[in-house]
């Protein structure tokens, strides 16, 4: 028996929309405050202006959504936040990723808001408190608060431009020392062998051919990933250095950012798959931030992304209830 709810218009939805899925939950108000009702996973979104970005958008969130409702429960929203991959804060893509949001959900417009996934991560992770957060998936970017409300933004500017320190990153810089590995540029290794078989590439042409195929995508890289951080494990020199460089990256944004907010011994999370589930790149990005930033302390997030969209969607909540 599908189950219905007496109000649904206090039930909010919170997505994190990465590239390689969306998350949504979806939180009820009782007498004893705010509760978790369901989540789900879905498809994952790209830059609004790529090719097929505004369906991909779309079906990002229906997706997550009909994924997230208990008991195959659909139902009228009373507000939702999305924090996006490719969101750009204080641009014209922000509105126009809200009103995509009142389009699928059929919301009205104040009751929706859309931004970059790095904002909801960091409002679910520190809420109105001063910090970093360090965001390694399949891309990256690094964003911070001080103790004014001020922002500041490093890294994130699109894989063909600004993907050091992310999944991609280490899938890629892998491919490239492959070919150098196959030309005879650099001697030959376990790292090039264990990429090239997972790829089903037996040749330098084989590999060309795979990634000018016009679905190869960023994430496809990004999934190389985790075959670097093994074979950094098992003591390989390139990819150790493959990992150091990319972590390199990351500690020079989350520097960056502290320098711009004036955060002298900042508080930093870290969230995506490759800070948080790579053992040997998490070690990597350890050392980099002790010498780019001696002082800072990791610290245990307050809530994950989907915790800040809907603190966000909770915010459009209230204003429309007042």
């Amino acid at each position: 028996m599908t189950e219905t709810y007496a109000d649904t218009s206090q039930v909010l939805a919170g997505f994190d929309a990465g590239q390689t899925h969306c998350r949504c939950r979806l939180s009820r108000w009782t007498q004893e405050g705010w509760h978790v009702l369901g989540e789900g996973t879905g498809t994952g979104v790209s830059h609004l202006d790529a090719s097929g970005g505004e369906e991909r958008f779309r079906e990002a969130i229906r997706s997550s959504l009909q994924a997230a409702w208990p008991n195959g429960c659909q139902a009228p929203l009373g507000a939702a936040a999305v924090g996006a991959s490719g969101v750009e804060a204080g641009t014209s893509l922000q509105p126009r990723a809200t009103s995509l949001l009142h389009e699928v959900l059929n919301l009205p417009l104040e009751r929706c808001y859309a931004t970059g996934d790095e904002r909801t991560a960091l409002r679910g992770a520190f809420g109105d408190q001063p910090g970093i957060v360090l965001i390694s998936g399949t891309g990256m970017i690094v964003v911070g608060r001080n103790t004014k409300g001020e922002e500041h933004r490093c890294g994130g500017w699109g894989w063909r431009l600004d993907g050091a320190g992310s999944a991609f990153d280490l899938g890629h810089q892998a491919l490239q020392v492959s070919l150098r590995m196959a030309d005879g540029r650099l001697a030959d290794g376990p790292l090039r062998q264990m990429l090239w078989q997972s790829l089903g590439c037996d040749t330098a042409y084989d590999l060309k051919t795979l990634v000018v195929q016009p679905d190869h995508q960023p994430a496809d890289l990004a999934r190389l990933a985790p075959l670097v951080d093994e074979a950094a494990a098992q003591g390989d020199r390139q990819a150790l250095k493959i990992l150091d460089q990319s972590a390199f990256a990351l500690a020079e944004a989350a520097s960056a950012v502290a320098k711009q907010l004036r955060l002298h011994q900042p508080n930093l999370c870290a969230h995506g798959g490759a800070i948080q589930n790579l053992t040997k790149f998490n070690s990597a990005v350890n050392q980099a931030i002790q010498q780019h930033l001696p002082g800072a302390r990791w610290i245990i997030p307050q809530g994950d992304a989907c915790d800040g969209a809907l603190a966000l969607a909770r915010d459009c909540w209230q204003l429309k209830r007042h």
